[in-house]
Parts: C-alpha cells; sequence; structure tokens
C-alpha cells in the first residue's frame, strides 16, 4: 500500500478535478483521516467505510476519507485501481452532499438496500456453512 502522504497527494489530485460546483456548501472540505472504519452492522469485521459524508450543525458539511480502510482493503492495487476506487469513494460522497443539498436520498436508499443484500449473503453463506470471503467496503 502506499504511504499515507502518497495516497493524500493522490486524493488531493482527484478532488482539484472535481467541478467546482461539488464544493458548494461544503465548508468543512475533504478529511483524510488515518483510522480503519469498520461498518457496525458488519458481520465478520469485514464490511469497511472507506469515506463518510457528514452534516451537522456544528462542524458543518465535510467528506471523510478512511486511508486506513483503504490500506486494509486495497493494498494489492496498482497505481491506477487505487486512484479509481479512490475517486469512485469521493464521488459517491459528493453525490451524498449534493443530494443533502437538493434534499433528496436517493444514494441514502441505494446503500441500504446494498447493506441489506450484504447481510443476507452473510446469511446465506452461515445457513450453507460455507467460509467467509473477501471484504466489502462502503463508500
Amino acid at each position: 500500500m502506499i504511504s499515507y502522504a502518497e495516497f493524500e497527494k493522490i486524493l488531493s489530485e482527484i478532488a482539484d478535478e472535481m467541478p467546482a460546483e461539488f464544493f458548494v456548501s461544503l465548508n468543512g472540505g475533504i478529511r483524510l483521516l488515518p483510522d480503519v472504519k469498520m461498518h457496525p452492522e458488519a458481520v465478520n469485521n469485514d464490511l469497511y467505510i472507506m469515506g463518510e459524508y457528514h452534516y451537522d450543525s456544528v462542524m458543518g458539511r465535510y467528506i471523510s476519507i478512511y486511508y486506513g480502510s483503504f490500506a486494509r482493503t486495497s493494498g494489492q492495487l496498482g497505481p491506477n485501481e487505487l486512484r479509481e476506487k479512490i475517486t469512485h469513494t469521493l464521488k459517491h460522497e459528493f453525490r451524498h452532499h449534493l443530494e443533502s443539498l437538493g434534499g433528496q436520498r436517493d444514494l441514502e436508499i441505494t446503500d441500504s438496500v446494498n447493506l441489506q443484500k450484504y447481510k443476507g449473503s452473510i446469511e446465506k453463506r452461515v445457513i450453507r456453512g460455507e467460509p467467509e470471503k473477501g471484504h466489502y467496503s462502503k463508500d
């Protein structure tokens, strides 16, 4: 896995490529955190949170990206594939931001459906006695 500093540089480059309109009212900007963040509903410590959009009355609106989650799940990726995964995650979080500004929740609903699919796939594997497979991630 690339270093934290290299990851930060790539994230900054990707953010610079995003349209200026994406940053409207994102007063807290994009924060890169060293944390590994596990989803609270992870069944076997295999559902990592790669990024999150935050909105609260004190801190305002901002995006957090979790370097540790990328390191844990994407360390084997080549530079291009890692850049694509970071880009995908950042765009996902920007979509949450833009939908929030527009009073929409479509992506929240999609994320919830995907979480239910994840939980259903775990239940099916447990019932069949299949071994745990891989890591899952929530953007």
